[in-house]
This record gives structure tokens, sequence and C-alpha cells, in this order.
């Protein structure tokens, strides 16, 4: 080997050396790598003791198939889920052969706030199971693969069938151009399984209630779990706001899951009984408002001769769709579930049943957007009440021509003590001149009924869902402009313009009523110290009821904005065609034909005179003691 051989060799190995010695991973790397293979050393140990867990569990699901085969339906312990779709122009329903049962409920002509199909009922968030309580066992229908016997696009049944024959059998029917699908459950061959007096079914429902709506406040305010008693017209329902269940007591003929404009209505033809019923709000924030159970018993013959019937409503909460729903039932019951739209009280709801929504759906079939009818709403209510209005304005402008004159008795009476002889003088010249205090308040009673009314009805018009006009896209929910990133206290996430605007007109209405107030009472001494109090509460309403209305809907605040500007302006154009000179002389007239008429002293003023004697004789008594 020669020299220069042996220096190439030198230098390589010299090369290797010195690329081993730079290239070695630093104390960081080789703590890093150490690190990584302890990660997939535990993470081979996890899949190892996973794959073990399975093969245990698999081992002891094969065990107990096994053992199931031996019971009543034991072969069907064992199966492939399938779905089974019902259809039609409104809803899609659909079941599934594990547990026999609807797992879904989607509408077609209603959509969520993503733009897809309103979602009533899920698999997801929840279930329904019936069970059967036998003598040795109890059939959890959850539990069983069911078996198709036919089905089509608006009809199937399914069925478990026994060793020796006996047999489940659910026969599903959804009504062609309706919500409603009927199900009817019959036994056959299966009372030897039965004790004697143990026929009857149990079901258990339960459901996360979606927010289908913007507004999670609004929607949850009228998101309630809905009953309705045998024996009763209207039903009960639990609390909106809290935590609550129920145990009634007595039979029911439905239940349910309601939402503010959408209800999963379980109809119980057989009755509910034995029930037992709870809802729970959720989180702001999660998707959903409430949290439904419900348990029930109902009546199960096994022997076939007859079936048990039941009806599920899955759709809107319209009120003359509802109404029609009666037509439908298997039985005799009035179903009443028109009563899932909370119409107010009785006179509120006998208002807004035989008036407003007959007067809404006929201007709404003229074709107008949802704001327009709103606008002419409260145009006709307004020529409607205006005798009313003109009335309580023209009592309020004689006592105003009259002031000078209270005054001047106000003046002769300064004293405490002589306050009774006081009101009673005026009183009396009220009546003289043929004008009654009282002559303001009455208009104002007959009107408040149809704000209640409105009050009651719009935010259940589910006709106003997803309706656009002007900036707001919803007239069921709140119009935001602006929109924050937090909840602020009292506020909100958002500002609503109409319920602004609503405030504003507020405002102006109740400065106009404080200035016929002001020009037609005469108040000194406390009497104006009350006044300026009830100006000043006045002024503060609109402020109230910002924190107030902010959350309702756009529609709400609309009807109420341009109600009170129609009425500002109708009171402006009262006071604007009244002279005052004529007003006064025609109520001389009435003076100079009252002054000697000694009926005109009778009625309120005969009463506080008749008062005022009373008080005098007391303190005589005390006097005397």
């Amino acid at each position: 080997m020669d020299k220069n051989t042996i220096t190439g060799f030198i230098l390589i190995a010299l090369v290797f050396i010195g690329f081993s010695y730079f290239s070695q991973p630093s104390k960081e790397e080789l703590a890093q790598q150490r690190t990584q293979d302890s990660i997939e050393l535990v993470n081979k140990e996890k899949e190892l003791i996973k794959k073990q867990t399975e093969e245990k569990q698999q081992a002891e699901e094969a065990e107990k198939s096994a053992q199931d085969t031996t019971t009543l339906f034991g072969k069907s312990k064992k199966g492939i889920a399938q779905d089974i779709v019902l259809k039609n122009n409104l809803v899609k329903i659909t079941l599934n052969t594990k547990g026999g049962s609807i797992v879904s409920a989607e509408l077609s002509d209603y959509k969520d706030q993503k733009g897809e199909n309103v979602q009533l009922f899920s698999q997801r968030t929840a279930s329904l199971n019936y069970t059967l309580a036998l003598k040795a066992e109890n059939i959890n229908t959850k539990d069983y693969y069911f078996e198709t016997e036919e089905t089509t696009d608006s009809t199937a049944t399914l069925y478990l069938e026994a060793a020796d024959g006996s047999k489940i059998k659910m026969h599903y029917e959804l009504i062609p151009g309706t919500y409603m699908t009927n199900l009817t459950i019959e036994g056959n061959g299966l009372e030897k399984y039965f004790a004697p007096n143990q026929h009857y079914m149990l079901i258990d429902w339960q459901d996360k209630a979606k927010q289908q709506e913007k507004g999670y406040d609004f929607e949850a305010r009228y998101s309630t779990l809905t009953y309705k008693i045998m024996s009763e017209t209207t039903p009960d329902y639990l609390s909106e706001t809290k935590e609550d269940e129920k145990s009634p007591e007595e039979s029911l003929d439905w239940i349910a899951f309601k939402n503010q404009f959408f209800s999963c209505v379980m109809i119980g033809h057989q009755n509910f009984s034995n029930t037992h019923l709870s809802s729970k709000p959720l989180e702001k924030g999660s998707g959903f408002l409430k949290s439904y159970e419900a348990s029930a018993q109902t009546t199960f013959d096994p022997t076939g001769v007859k079936p048990t019937q039941l009806q599920f409503y899955f759709g809107p909460n319209q009120f003359q769709l509802l109404q029609k729903t009666n037509k439908l039932s298997l039985s005799n019951k009035d179903l009443n579930l028109e009563h899932l739209v909370y119409l107010g009280w009785p006179l509120i709801r006998w208002i807004n049943r035989f008036f407003t929504i007959y007067l809404f759906n006929w201007l709404t079939n003229l074709g107008v957007s949802m704001g327009i009818v709103l606008l002419l709403i409260t145009i006709l209510l307004k020529i409607l009440v205006y005798p009313t209005t003109r009335k309580s304005y023209l009592s309020s402008a004689k006592m105003r021509v009259l002031r000078p004159k209270i005054e001047e008795i106000q003046k002769k009476y300064p004293n405490k003590e002589d306050a009774m002889k006081m009101q009673q003088e005026i009183m009396g010249t009220y009546s003289k001149y043929g004008v009654s205090p009282m002559g303001g308040c009455l208009p104002i009673l007959l009107q408040t009924p149809i704000w209640i009314a409105m009050f009651n009805f719009v935010p259940v018009a589910i006709e106003l869902r997803g309706q656009r006009f002007l900036w707001s896209d919803d007239l069921s929910t709140y119009d935001s402009i602006i929109t924050f990133n937090r909840e602020l206290p009292f506020i909100g996430d958002h500002i609503s313009l109409f319920c602004i605007l609503f405030c504003i007109s507020n405002l102006v209405y109740s400065w106009i009523n404080m200035r016929m107030q002001k020009d037609s009472m005469a108040a000194t001494g406390q009497g104006a110290q009350q006044m300026k109090m009830m100006q000043w509460m006045m002024m503060l309403m609109p402020l109230f009821f910002f924190f107030i209305f902010n959350n309702y809907s756009a529609g709400l605040n609309y009807y109420y904005w341009i109600s009170l500007m129609f009425s500002a302006i109708i009171m402006w154009i009262l006071r604007w065609r009244t002279d005052d000179q004529k007003l006064l002389a025609q109520l001389e007239k009435n003076y100079e034909k009252n002054i000697n008429n000694p009926q005109k002293m009778k009625g309120l003023a005969a009463r506080l005179e008749a008062m005022q004697q009373q008080q005098k004789a007391m303190q005589q008594r005390r006097n005397n003691k």
C-alpha cells in the first residue's frame, strides 16, 4: 500500500469522524427524542388495551345475544338498523327498524336560520321508547330490530315476531297534506305473557328543543312543555323560565314539546295516566332551549282486539291549522290543539280569536308584505276606536276651558281640612257645566284590551316568521342595527332600531298627554307635586320600555311605534280643530240650563257630600269620647 492510499484512508476516516461528531443530536434533541419514544410507547399500550377491551365487549355481547335468544323476541336483538321515510309535501317522517319508532321529523316548507329545513325531531337529541311489562321480562322496543311488512311513501308496518308466532305490530300512516302521523300498536297472541291486570304500555319520550329563531330569550319565553288534562278544555304547562316537573293525577289527552312557532305533540286516544313531566332550561349559546322529558302509561290489549292508537303532530303552531286537527282525530276527542297558540287571558283571547285573527288573515290574503299588513291593521283599529278617542279628548278639552273656574274654587279652600268640601264644590261645578272628569278614562279603558290583544297576538303569529320589512330581515324576532360581542347588562347583545323608534314615539305621545293634563287639571300644593311626579314617570316610561322590549320581535315594536305615532297625530289634529271659545260658550249654555236643576247634584258630587257628612260625624264622636 503506497503513501497516497494510506493518506486517502486517513482523510476518509477523519471526514466520517467529523460528520458523526457534528451531526450528533444536542441534549435538548436527545430529551425530545426520549419523550417522543415514551409517547409512542404509551400510545401502543393504549391501543393494545383498547383492542383487548373491544374484544372483551364483543365476547360479552355475543354471550348476551346467545342468552337473549332464549327470551320472547330474543332473535330480534340482532339485526341491521335501517331508515324508513314517510313524506308528503309538508313533512318528512323518518322511522328506524332499531326500536320501530320515529327518529326524525323535518318540515319541508319552513327554513331555519341556516336556510335548511326545520328539524323538529332528531335522533341525535331525542328518543322515543315503548315498554311492555310482561310476567317474565320487560320488552323495551329500543333494544329490538323490527322487520318490515310493507312500506309506501305514506305508510309503514313494522313487527316483532316470537318463535311461537306471537307478534307486536306497529302501523304508521302519514296523512296526506297534513302534519299528522297515525300510529297503531297491535298485539297478537301475547295474552299468555301478561299478568291479568297489567295490560298497559309505558312510553318514555325525551327531546332537546332546538333553538330555531335568532333571539334565544324571546323564543325561550314562548317554549314550554304543554299538556291537556282529559276533563279540561284549555291545556296546562310547565314553567317557561325555570326547571320544573309535575306528575298530574288526572289522565291526559296529549303532551306537547312546544317551541315558539313549532310543536311536537303526542296524542293518546286511550289517554295517558301515571304521567311524569319535566322541563329544564338549557344554556344560551348551546343551540337548544329546553330539555323535555315525559313518561306515561296507556292501555295495551295483548290479544289485539283493541289496538293502542297514538297520533303525532310535528308542525307549526298556526291557530286555524291546529283547529282543523279535530277532523283528523282517531277518536271522538276534541283535541283543542289550537290552544298551543297562546292568545292571552279569556277576554283578550276572545278578541284575538274572533277578531284579530280574521282581520289579519283577510289582510294577508291581499298579497302585500307583512309590514303593510300591520300598518293596515293599525289604521283600521284607529278608525274603530276613533269615537272613544274623540270622546276622551273632548272630556279633557272641557276640563281645560273650565280650569280658571276650578282654580277660583281651590283658592277658596286653602286649608287641608276643607279638602272634602272643595272637592264637593268642584264636582258640583263640573256637573252643572255638563262635564264628567271620568269621561276621559272610560274610552282609554276600552282601547286597552286591543293593545294587550296585539301584544299577545304578534309574537305568536307564525305568518311573520322570516318576513322582511324595511331593514328587518325577520319580523318575528328582533332587528339589530348594532350587535355587541358580549351581553351588556339590561340590554343584551344588540340594539333594536324598531324598539328605539317605539320608545321615541312613546315619549312624544306621553309629552302630548302630559301637556293636555297640565292644561285641563288645576292643581295646587300637594296636588301639583303629585302631578309633577306623574309627569316624570310618564317621561321615564319610554326608557323602561327600551330595556323590556329590546329583545322583543321587530313586528311588535313596529306595531307599537306606528300605533303611538297615529295616536299622537290624531291628538294633535283634534287639538288643532278645537275652538276653546266655542267650547266654553257651549258649556255656559249647559250651566244656564242646569243651574237650578237639583238632579245635577246627584252622582259623584252627592257621594262626596255624603262622605263629608260621615267624616264630620266620626270627628264629632271622637271629640265626645
